[in-house]
C-alpha cells in the first residue's frame, strides 16, 4: 500500500486558486476544478480528452442562513495518492485494487466565516467526489434543503433510465434520449406501486447510465450513502442537459439534518469506451471504508430455495385465516380461528423444501408467512402487528429447526416490517436473538406499503438510517441481511459484508405481475448492480403463470437458458433457486446447473457487454478449478462470440446450455440443448442465443 500526502501552501495558491486539476493514475482521466466569478464551486471533467461532464456548479442551500453555494474562496489544496489491494469477504474477485489520487479543496465563504471542503478522487475509471465539513463554530448544525450538485452532460446522450419515485425502483427500464425523458414519462410510470411517492415530473433515478454519440458508457451513482438521503437526479433543460441533485425529502421536505464535522455520500462518474469496463469497476466499494467487522468467518454466500414463488404466483398465501376476529393479534385465540387451508408456510410444505434442498445439495431454505400478523398488516393495527417471534398454529418452529439440521440445511428467517418502522426497531433485539436461539443466521427483511409514521418514504435520510441500524445491529448478532425494499445499495457490504444482498429493484416477482422486458436483466448489471449484489431470484422454469393460477394471466419472458445464465450475469453471494420443485423435476438435466454453479469467486472477466441487450460473464469459483460462463440476451437474437482464454493452460470438459434453434422467450422457451466438448484457452465459441435467451456454462479439468 502507497500513500504520497501532499499540502499546497496558500502561497503557491494565490495565482492558481480558481483553477485546479487532478488526473488519474494513469492520466486519462481528468478533472479540472474552478471558482466561478460570484465564488461558487465547479468543476468539469474529460477521459481521454473527451468532454464527459461540462462546467458543473456544486453547493447547497440550507434552511436557515447564507446558502453554501458562492462567495467562497480557496483556503488550501490537500493531494494525495492512494494505492492499495484489499480482500472483500466475498465478491466477483478475491482481491480489490484501489488506486486514486486525490484533490480536496478547501474553501471559506468570507462573510459567514463557514468552511467546506470538496474531495475529487480520481481512478482509471471515473471519480467519485463527496462535500465534507469540518468541526467549527460558525457551521454546527445545519439543515440541508437542498443539494445543488449538478452533471452537465454534453450532447443528447441515449439514457438507460427509470422515473424517479422515493419509495420505489421496481421499474422497467426505458430506453431513449435524454431529451425524450419527460415525454415518455407517463408511459414509464405505467407498471408502479400504490406506495409511490414521485420525486417529479423530469426526475429519474440513480444508478443512471448514459452511452454518448461518440461511444463513451457514462453511469453516474453515488458511494457510502450514510445518514444522508438518497439521490435522484432532475432533468434540466431542453436543449442543453444537466443533472441535477434531488434529495429525497422528510415529511417537512427537508432534505438532511447535519452536525460538523460531518460528510456527504460521494457523487460518482464511471466513464469508459468499452461497456465491459462500466461492469467491471470497483469505484463504489473503493469509496467506502473497509470492514467494520473483526471476525467475518461466519458470514457465508449460499444457495436456497423457499417457498415465496408460491405466494407471489398465488399459489399459496402468506397468510393463515380469512376470518380473523375484530381484536388486536395479540389477543386473538387461534385455537378458535378457522384456517383458509391455502397456508404456504405450514411444516408439511417446509419440510418438503427441506427435504428438496438436502437432496440437491442446496444450503438453506427461506419460509415466508410463518409468523402472526399477515391477515391485519395493511389494516387497524399495521404500526405494531408482527411481533417477529410468534408463528402461526400450522408451523411447527422446534420442529422444523431440529429437522433443517438433522438435514444439513439452514432455515433463512422472514421479516416482513409493513414499513412500521418504530415497531421493528423496538423488537429488534428480541427478533435477533429468537433468531440465534433457533439456528437462523440470515434474515430476509421487507419493507412493503407505505413507511410508518406516515409521510415519510423509503429513501429519505431518517430510512436510511433505519437500514443501517438494522445491517450493523445484526452484525453484533452475527446475522446477514437480505433487505428488500430498502434503499438501493452504494458499496456499503464492503464496510459492512454482512449486507449480502438486497433486492431494491424490479426482481422476478414481476414476472408473475405482469412480465418484464425481455431485455431487463441485460441492464440490471449496469445500473442496479452498481452498488452491490441483489437478490433476483432467479431459476423460473415454468412460464406460463396461469397454469399456476388460474386468475394470473402473466408469462416469464425467458428462456430456459437465460433463466440459467441469470446465475452469473446477475451477481449475488445469496442465489435462490425459485420456482418449485416439481417444475424442476420435469427439466433435471438444465437444474443441474443450478445445483453446480458456485456463489463466491476467485476471477471474473466480463466478454461482452452492451447495456440493454446483452451481458456475458466468466467467473472462477473461489477456492476450485471450476470456471463458469453465463450469456444473456435482450431482445434481439444474437450470435455471441466468446475466447476461453481466461482459462490456464490445460484439457477441459465444458458443458454447455444453449437456446435450441427455434427457442424464443414468448413462444419456445423450453427449447434448450445440452452439449458437451472439450476446449482449451484458445477456443473460440459461437452459440446462438435466442430473443430472450442465453446460455450457460459450466467447465472442469479433464484430468
Amino acid at each position: 500500500m502507497k500513500k504520497i500526502l501532499t499540502f499546497v501552501t496558500l502561497a503557491a495558491l494565490a495565482a492558481a486558486a480558481q483553477a485546479q486539476t487532478v488526473t488519474s493514475p494513469d492520466g486519462q482521466v481528468k478533472l479540472d476544478f474552478t471558482l466561478t466569478p460570484s465564488g461558487q464551486p465547479q468543476y468539469e471533467m474529460s477521459y481521454k480528452g473527451k468532454e464527459v461532464i461540462k462546467p458543473s456548479r456544486l453547493g447547497f442551500e440550507l434552511m436557515k442562513g447564507k446558502a453554501l453555494k458562492d462567495g467562497f474562496k480557496v483556503s488550501g489544496i490537500d493531494t494525495l495518492t492512494f494505492d492499495e489491494t484489499w480482500t472483500p469477504v466475498w465478491g466477483e474477485e478475491n482481491a480489490i485494487r484501489n488506486h486514486y489520487k486525490e484533490m480536496r479543496v478547501n474553501l471559506e465563504q468570507p462573510e459567514t466565516g463557514r468552511k467546506m471542503s470538496i474531495a475529487f478522487r480520481l481512478f482509471n475509471d471515473g471519480m467519485g467526489f463527496r462535500y465534507e465539513f469540518p468541526m467549527q463554530k460558525k457551521l454546527a448544525h445545519f439543515t440541508i434543503s437542498d443539494e445543488l450538485t449538478e452533471f452537465a452532460v454534453p450532447g443528447n446522450p441515449t439514457a438507460y433510465w427509470i422515473p424517479g419515485d422515493w419509495d420505489t425502483q421496481e421499474y422497467d427500464y426505458t430506453k431513449s434520449r435524454l431529451s425524450e425523458i419527460p415525454s415518455l414519462m407517463d408511459e414509464a410510470y405505467t407498471h408502479h406501486n400504490k406506495w409511490q411517492s414521485f420525486a417529479g415530473p423530469r426526475t429519474i433515478q440513480t444508478a443512471l447510465q448514459l452511452k454518448s454519440d461518440d461511444g463513451l458508457y457514462v453511469n453516474l451513482h453515488e458511494a457510502a450513502l450514510i445518514n444522508y438521503p438518497c439521490m435522484h437526479l432532475d432533468l434540466v433543460g431542453d436543449t442543453a442537459f444537466v443533472l441535477k441533485a434531488n434529495l429525497a425529502a422528510d415529511p417537512a421536505g427537508m432534505k438532511a439534518n447535519m452536525q460538523a464535522p460531518c460528510t456527504t455520500p460521494w457523487r460518482t462518474v464511471i466513464v469508459s469506451d468499452d461497456a465491459r469496463d462500466i461492469l467491471a469497476s470497483r469505484i463504489t466499494y473503493n469509496l467506502n471504508d473497509p470492514c467494520k467487522i473483526e471476525d467475518t468467518s461466519w458470514i457465508k454466500p449460499c444457495k436456497y430455495v423457499g417457498v415465496w414463488w408460491e405466494m407471489i404466483t398465488g399459489k399459496s398465501k402468506w397468510s393463515y385465516t380469512n376470518d380473523l376476529p375484530d381484536t388486536h393479534i395479540d389477543k386473538v385465540d387461534w385455537t378458535k380461528v378457522k384456517p383458509h387451508g391455502r397456508h404456504g408456510a405450514t411444516t408439511a410444505n417446509t419440510k418438503r423444501y427441506i427435504d428438496f434442498a438436502a437432496e440437491h445439495g442446496f444450503d438453506a431454505v427461506l419460509v415466508e408467512g410463518w409468523n402472526i400478523g399477515w391477515e391485519d398488516w395493511s389494516n387497524r393495527f399495521k404500526d405494531e402487528v408482527f411481533d417477529f417471534v410468534t408463528p402461526y398454529p400450522d408451523f411447527d418452529l422446534p420442529y422444523l429447526r431440529d429437522y433443517a439440521k438433522s438435514k444439513g440445511v439452514k432455515l433463512i428467517m422472514h421479516h416482513e416490517t409493513s414499513s412500521s418502522v418504530r415497531n421493528y426497531e423496538r423488537r429488534l433485539d428480541q427478533a435477533y436473538q429468537f433468531m440465534k436461539d433457533n439456528g437462523y443466521d440470515a434474515v430476509k427483511s421487507g419493507y412493503v406499503g407505505n413507511i410508518i409514521p406516515r409521510g415519510n418514504n423509503h429513501f429519505s435520510q431518517w430510512l436510511v438510517n433505519h437500514y443501517q441500524y438494522c445491517v450493523e445491529k445484526a452484525a453484533d448478532y452475527k446475522i446477514m441481511v437480505n433487505a428488500h425494499e430498502a434503499v438501493r445499495p452504494t458499496g456499503i457490504a464492503r464496510t459492512w459484508p454482512n449486507l449480502i444482498a438486497n433486492e431494491s429493484a424490479r426482481g422476478t416477482e414481476y414476472q408473475a405481475f405482469g412480465g418484464s422486458k425481455p431485455s431487463h436483466c441485460t441492464i440490471l448489471p449496469f445500473t442496479r448492480q452498481i452498488g452491490g449484489p441483489m437478490d433476483y431470484t432467479p431459476g423460473i422454469f415454468e412460464n406460463d403463470v396461469e397454469k399456476i393460477n388460474p386468475k394470473k394471466k402473466s408469462w416469464v419472458n425467458s428462456t430456459i437458458p437465460q433463466q440459467l445464465s441469470l446465475y452469473l450475469t446477475m451477481y449475488s453471494p445469496l442465489q435462490m433457486a425459485a420456482d418449485f420443485p416439481e417444475h424442476y423435476a420435469k427439466y433435471m438435466d438444465a437444474f443441474q446447473f443450478i445445483k453446480d454453479v458456485a456463489v463466491d469467486w476467485d476471477k471474473s472477466w466480463y466478454l461482452e457487454a452492451e447495456p440493454m441487450e446483452y451481458v456475458t460473464v466468466a467467473r472462477k469459483a473461489k477456492g476450485e478449478d471450476r470456471w463458469f460462463v453465463g450469456s444473456t440476451n435482450g431482445y434481439d437474437p444474437r450470435t455471441s462470440e466468446v475466447k476461453l482464454s481466461f482459462l490456464p493452460k490445460g484439457k477441459y470438459k465444458a458443458t454447455i446450455y444453449r437456446d435450441g434453434e427455434n427457442a424464443h422467450y414468448k413462444t419456445n422457451p423450453h427449447d434448450y440443448v445440452i452439449e458437451t466438448r472439450t476446449v482449451t484457452p484458445s477456443t473460440k465459441l459461437k452459440i446462438k442465443t435466442a430473443a430472450g435467451g442465453g446460455y450457460a456454462i459450466s467447465i472442469v479439468p479433464i484430468q
